[in-house]
């Protein structure tokens, strides 16, 4: 087991290392100039080129990727050319509140997803199976976008039951959370449905249930923990997923969030800013599959890893 952490770790470095190379490259060579996006309107060629020079940006590609690692290895990640102050200072602002949208999401994927999929499969080929099939394939067929405008117009506009936009306490959580965790929480309850089903026609589940167990304990405590592993696998490559498509909902309710101020510093050329998000989300979805991985030998104890 430690030498499988320890390679697990090497390859999760390797990976952050790409990751920034690859982050690092594509922000200099889309189209856009930093300068020209912070200097006023008409601002002459020399005031850009004095402004390009300041920030570092005509020195060669390698030689800015080096300042860049030296300075992240520190746990500088640069100053905001639009803020004026340290990136990491203006992600971490924003953080608590994606924190807020992401774990609610996920709260509601695994409580939806879980228990859609194992009442589909306990009940197979009845009405809750096949509503359950039909909210499935919904919640992966709508677009996230077109979903939160939707509940903005019905809940927001029409019902005025909750708030359409901000960030002012736990009402305002949940037409997003719920935008963000529709197509996660139809995966996951698909995946449920078919896990359970294999697993309830195994023979043990059927020894268990010829000695006179409870459905509930055949189900809950035999069924549902073999079936869990490739849930949770695909519960931690979601994590990557909702701060993905975190971007587009914060962007539909203005929820003031990394996401939202990633596609702010994109327009801006903020490269410090997003080469900082985009690091922090790596590190976050790499360590995250690595506890998933861990979490498999506490559920069957027959994995080994070597």
């Amino acid at each position: 087991m430690r030498s499988y952490l320890v390679r697990r770790l090497w390859q999760s470095a390797v990976t952050l290392a790409g990751v920034s190379v690859l982050v690092f490259v594509i922000l200099r060579v889309i189209p856009g100039d930093p300068a020209k996006m912070l200097l006023p309107e008409g601002a002459p060629q020399s005031a850009v080129e004095e402004l390009n020079r300041q920030l570092g940006l005509r020195q060669p590609l390698y030689v800015q990727y080096g300042i860049f690692l030296r300075s992240v290895f520190r746990g500088d990640f640069g100053q905001s050319f639009q803020y004026r102050s340290p990136a990491l200072q203006v992600v971490v602002e924003r953080l608590p509140a994606t924190l807020q949208l992401t774990l609610a999401a996920m709260l509601l994927t695994v409580a939806f997803g879980v228990s859609i999929g194992i009442v589909a499969a306990v009940r197979q080929g009845t009405g809750y199976d096949y509503a359950g099939t039909a909210l499935a394939v919904l919640g992966q067929s709508l677009p996230n976008f077109w979903l939160g405008i939707m509940l903005i117009l019905l809940f927001g506009v029409t019902l005025r039951w909750l708030p359409t936009s901000g960030f002012q306490g736990w009402r305002y959580l949940v037409l997003p959370s719920i935008t963000l965790a529709a197509f996660p929480t139809a995966l996951v309850a698909r995946l449920t449905r078919s896990s359970m089903l294999e697993i309830l026609s195994r023979d043990y589940i059927r020894t268990g249930r010829a000695k006179g167990l409870t459905e509930r304990i055949v189900v809950l405590r035999h069924a549902l923990k073999n079936a869990t592993i490739p849930v949770l696998t695909v519960i931690g490559l979601q994590i990557g997923t909702l701060l993905g498509g975190a971007v587009i909902t914060e962007s539909v309710f203005a929820w003031p969030g990394m996401g939202k101020l990633v596609v702010d510093a994109i327009f801006f050329r903020d490269f410090p800013v997003v080469q900082t998000i985009l690091i922090l989300s790596a590190t976050v979805f790499v360590l995250i599959n690595l506890l998933v991985d861990v979490l498999y030998t506490v559920l069957d104890p027959r994995i080994r890893y070597t």
